[in-house]
């Protein structure tokens, strides 16, 4: 079995400050492969999940679809858009 996949017993993990950022020691049995995670909060829980890389773009597309819809703070403004004016360009 994967040591992904091992379930395992909580541990304490240490906090420190990485210049403006706040990190966690990652303890040994609990190593990530690469040098990248997806991290998204869950209520008061954080999870955090190796990166995976699509191959090309189905999977692509099938991880955005997992993502679901956009919330209102993620969309894009409405803008106003001036009417148009007639220009002199002689």
């Amino acid at each position: 079995m994967s040591t992904l996949l091992r379930p395992s017993r909580p541990k304490v993990a240490k906090l420190f400050r990485n210049n403006r950022s706040q990190a966690v020691r990652i303890p040994v049995e609990f190593e990530f492969p690469g040098d990248r995670v997806m991290i998204h909060r869950e209520g008061s829980k954080l999870i955090i999940e190796p990166v995976t890389e699509p191959m090309n773009i189905i999977e692509l597309l099938a991880q955005w679809r997992k993502d679901g819809p956009l919330g209102l703070e993620e969309q894009f403004p409405s803008i106003d858009d001036m009417p148009a004016q007639s220009e002199d360009i002689f």
